[in-house]
């Protein structure tokens, strides 16, 4: 709140400068000094002020969201932490909060999803440690669920994308055919791209987890 109390304060005054030379009479004078004052403060701070002065807020408090962001960053003492930091920091990783709940189309959260959700993305424990039936440890973060081979949302969430992906692909109207089941291999191998035609530089869906750095003899790959 503090970080960006002057640069609200000097968007909103430098967005209504003509309404108050309307409005105000020769009589009663609008408050231009502390109005400079905020302006020397933030340039001595920021860096010079241009002449056309821009009306909107993010143009005044991103320099200083990204000095107290470094600030954080440079705090955190965890691999765990800076993790989540960063993660929690990367554009668009939180557009799900403003994703409108409607179960037909399948964005509702239910309460655990949510607890886990935004668990996450604070950083926080979500359980106590225990042994995975993988043999692997799970910590208190359940970091592991989303590298261990045997859990189930894994595969869950590879199918969705890949569903997602087919349905966009036929709403364009491009032809699109999925991977038919029943190609175990023998060997262990997946059988990625053996019904497919190879492109070049081609890729299979891949989910990912931003905190895979953090889970001990697991990986990032989902």
């Amino acid at each position: 709140m503090t970080s960006l109390a002057i640069p609200a304060f000097i968007a909103s005054a430098a967005s209504t400068l003509s309404n108050q030379d309307d409005i105000l009479t020769d009589c009663v004078k609008s408050d231009s000094e502390s109005f400079q004052a905020y302006l020397s403060a933030w340039s001595a701070k920021f860096g010079a002020v241009p002449d056309i002065l821009p009306t909107k807020q993010p143009f005044w408090d991103s320099p200083g969201v990204l000095e107290d962001k470094a600030q954080v960053e440079t705090s955190l003492t965890s691999t765990h932490l800076r993790a989540s930091f960063l993660a929690a920091s990367t554009q668009h990783s939180g557009d799900w909060l403003f994703a409108m709940p409607i179960s037909s189309c399948g964005l509702r959260l239910g309460d655990e999803a949510v607890t886990v959700a935004v668990g996450l993305r604070l950083g926080l424990d979500l359980g106590e440690p225990y042994q995975c039936q993988c043999g692997s440890l799970v910590d208190a973060w359940g970091l592991h669920s989303f590298v261990c081979k045997r859990a189930p949302g894994r595969l869950a969430r590879h199918h969705a994308l890949n569903d997602l992906i087919a349905r966009s692909f036929a709403s364009a109207g491009v032809p699109v055919t999925k991977e038919p089941s029943g190609l175990l291999r023998t060997d262990g191998k997946q059988p990625d791209g053996l019904t497919l035609v190879r492109w070049q530089n081609g890729r299979d869906v891949t989910v990912i987890c931003p905190l895979g750095c953090c889970i001990p003899q697991g990986g990032q790959a989902c």
